[in-house]
């Protein structure tokens, strides 16, 4: 791989789009809830394809359930060229459909009735897309392992799980459940989400029937083959007894056996953070993949080499890193934040990966202290680049800046710090969890969730850290013992209070944009800002 910074490598493929950027009508096609997705509710998928990785060549069919919530007669599924869409039916009989570009548009001849349950089945093969630097740019990833047996696997973040199966692709209509049927060569195993039940031995192939009873995103839904072996352990957790299955490369099995040994770990700091794993009744799985890793719900990813830190790199540059195993641990936090909550519009993609690199600073903190988890998400701050807005442009399938990593933690670790309660924090992130179970939400749910709960509004602070730029930068003047201070490049109405020390005595200061003053007992010798809140500082 070409060296590069691992701030950049967190980054790639989040757009840092200009402001006015001109979109097309593919991405209004792709981001929006058209009238042609809008009248029906996804209920089940049934995915059934062959790979063959000789030819790089995939065919299968998708039968997509749904309930009818207005009668129309007019249907969009979304695929990506070079797939093809070979024939549509309903109750058997072929259906005709328009294409422009990505989404298919199908004219259906039964009439849909107001609360019946229909499906329709989609036949389609082609070469999907191959990934060129997998997870960020999605498709698939055609690799072979040291023994020269294929290894291959699935990532479609963004790009959209239509860039190899045909499906429903927005992210705001979730299926119900789903089953992956996955038929490979005959020396290879395919790993996907959910529960695996049973394998059927064809002449030179073998198919995997997975089936997952969850709410799953379709971005989430993943392939993973290879010549896999299996270990597992069965964890006690917070709803019971919880599978927690490893499937890795057969020359990997000694190496993953010593470091998946953090997977308990982190299902334990995690449950106390955040609340019970969301998807018990399918299970936990960490799966070995050609690429780093990816969030494929109950089939968690992993590319990380079995080395702690980011490709064995610490992302704080305070030795904390170098603690945890980063893809382990991450890619499992986006479980509580992707998966059970789940963005409504990739705008809000901050809803994933803030309160996820923020995991990584929970992770620490149930299993190293408080002080460790501080310093590696203050270090983590050497990832920001405040070059855009946090939030994206919505309905085109546009995600914000990839500031929405460390950026997002610290504004995270920023209100752990004005609650002053770190057990009513802890109520909030497992509410969060509870009260928005298993669904799709928007930036104003979450930030009307935390501001009623916390009795904080925080109106101006989201807007500041998710909808600026620009970091507020406290200005103070220091005369004998008073103290004048105020808040510069800030929003409106910004008056987040913050910690200093003064003369080694812990205060509160409560500026805004207007200058204020405080007086002290003594003499002001030394002033310190409180390193855990996310600000800038400056004696003038």
């Amino acid at each position: 791989m070409k060296k590069i910074t691992t701030a950049l490598l967190l980054a790639i493929g989040i757009s840092s789009f200009a402001q006015h950027q001109n979109f097309t009508e593919q991405d209004s096609l792709r981001g929006s809830i058209t009238p042609e997705r809008s009248w029906w509710d996804l209920n089940f998928y049934n995915l059934s394809v062959e790979v063959k990785p000789d030819e790089k060549f995939i065919s299968g069919s998708n039968i997509i359930r749904y309930t009818v919530l207005e009668e129309k007669q007019r249907l969009q599924v979304d695929l990506q060229p070079p797939l093809i869409i070979e024939k549509i039916t309903q109750e058997g009989k072929n259906l005709k459909w328009e294409s422009n570009g990505n989404a298919h548009f199908v004219t259906l001849k039964k009439p849909q009735l107001k609360g019946e349950v229909n499906e329709i089945k989609v036949y389609y093969s082609g070469h999907p897309k191959e990934a060129v630097r997998a997870p960020w740019d999605g498709g698939f990833s055609w690799k072979k392992d040291n023994n020269g047996k294929h290894f291959v696997a699935t990532s479609c973040q963004g790009l959209g799980a239509s860039v190899w199966w045909p499906n429903k692709d927005h992210m705001y209509d979730e299926v119900d459940s789903m089953a992956i049927n996955i038929t490979t060569p005959k020396d290879l195993m395919d790993v996907s989400n959910g529960r695996l039940r049973k394998v059927v031995e064809n002449k030179n192939s073998s198919t995997y029937y997975w089936y997952v009873s969850n709410p799953i995103n379709n971005y989430g839904v993943n392939i993973n083959m290879g010549d896999y072996v299996h270990f597992g352990e069965t964890y006690s957790g917070e709803k019971g007894k919880l599978a927690m299955d490893y499937y890795v490369l057969r020359d990997n099995l000694e190496e993953a056996k010593q470091q998946f040994k953090q997977a308990p770990l982190m299902m334990e700091a995690f449950e106390h953070w955040f609340g019970p794993y969301p998807f018990y009744e399918d299970g936990y799985k960490l799966v070995e993949a050609p690429y780093l890793g990816m969030e494929h719900q109950s089939s968690v990813t992993y590319g990380n080499q079995f080395k702690n830190g980011y490709l064995g790199r610490d992302v704080s540059k305070t030795g904390w890193g170098l603690k945890f195993d980063f893809i382990l641990i991450h890619e499992s936090g986006h479980e509580w934040f992707a998966n059970n909550i789940t963005y409504k519009d990739i705008a809000d993609m901050w809803i994933h990966e803030s309160f996820t690199a923020y995991s990584e600073n929970l992770y620490l903190d149930y299993h190293f202290g408080k002080t460790a988890s501080s310093d590696y998400i203050i270090g983590s701050r050497g990832n920001i680049k405040n070059d855009s807005p946090i939030i994206g442009t919505y309905n085109v399938n546009q995600k914000g800046s990839g500031d929405m990593y460390y950026k997002g933690a610290n504004m995270l670790h920023t209100l752990r710090q004005l609650l002053e309660d770190d057990e009513k924090w802890r109520t909030i992130l497992r509410g969060l969890n509870t009260e928005f179970y298993h669904k799709t939400v928007t930036t104003k749910q979450i930030e009307n969730y935390i501001s009623r709960k916390s009795g904080i509004d925080l109106t101006q602070f989201f807007d500041q850290y998710l909808r600026n730029n620009k970091i507020p930068l406290l200005e103070y003047q220091v005369k004998g013992k008073q103290m004048r201070y105020r808040y510069i490049n800030i929003v409106d109405g910004f008056d987040m209070p913050i910690k200093i020390d003064v003369n080694g005595t812990v205060d509160w200061l409560y500026p805004t944009a207007e200058w204020k003053s405080k007086s002290f007992k003594k003499d002001i010798l030394s002033a310190n800002v409180d390193k855990n809140f996310y600000v800038d500082h400056k004696k003038i």
